[in-house]
């Protein structure tokens, strides 16, 4: 087993019957502005290199950003934050992500908790469980992974309650918060941030310069 066995299994998932009819809608439909767009529709992969010491761990693709591109936190405005970060701090070799095959390099790995775009951001209970085996299968296959970074409460989360499978551990002793950082009793250290939305970035709780002040020290413990 590798990350390509496990993008095939991921992209061909159909576990969540009210996440697959959301994604596949919104591909048909589509927006506007990318009607010229063979929408992806799929559950999407995470994507980075094996040997990654830092994970990127996000909530789940946009409606029309992964779900349009076929690669998480690409081609939406919350990609072109990050990425503009990433690439300021040395973790990307480009400030965009914009699709598949633009050339887009990560020092690292990103993903997303939950595989396909849920409505209203919001996915269920069920469907973040039905995520969680995929979510183990990358960290399994990251030997290397040292930092985990958690963008938003959900992906900080989902990295608590993969450890939690196999040590002690009280979710409440790790409260999430921009900035927070713990290690792990796996021995895995975890950050939490908050989400580069466009509604954290444009109401200023989140601003370029936090997360690249941020980033600047996640990158100086690889």
């Amino acid at each position: 087993m590798n990350l390509v066995h496990l993008e095939k299994d991921v992209t061909a998932c159909r576990k969540c019957d009210r996440l697959t009819v959301f994604r596949e809608r919104i591909a048909k439909e589509k927006r506007k502005s990318y009607m010229d767009w063979d929408y992806w529709g799929k559950a999407v992969p995470g994507y980075g290199k094996p040997d990654a010491k830092l994970m990127i761990l996000g909530l789940a693709p946009a409606a029309h950003g992964g779900n349009r591109t076929g690669r998480v936190f690409t081609g939406d405005k919350s990609a072109d934050f990050l990425f503009k970060c990433l690439h300021h701090v040395g973790l990307a070799n480009q400030p965009n992500s914009d699709h598949r095959d633009d050339g887009l390099e990560l020092n690292g790995y990103i993903t997303a908790a939950v595989k396909c775009v849920p409505p209203g951001d919001k996915p269920t209970a069920e469907e973040k469980e039905n995520c969680e085996p995929y979510l183990a299968r990358e960290f399994e296959l990251l030997p290397d992974l040292k930092i985990v970074l958690g963008l938003g409460k959900i992906g900080f989360d989902s990295c608590l309650k993969f450890v939690r499978k196999t040590f002690p551990l009280k979710m409440k002793d790790f409260k999430f918060g921009h900035g927070v950082r713990y290690v792990l009793p796996n021995g895995l250290i975890l950050y939490g941030a908050f989400h580069p939305s466009p509604r954290n970035v444009n109401t200023k709780r989140l601003t370029f310069e936090m997360m690249v002040d941020f980033l600047e020290i996640v990158k100086g413990e690889l």
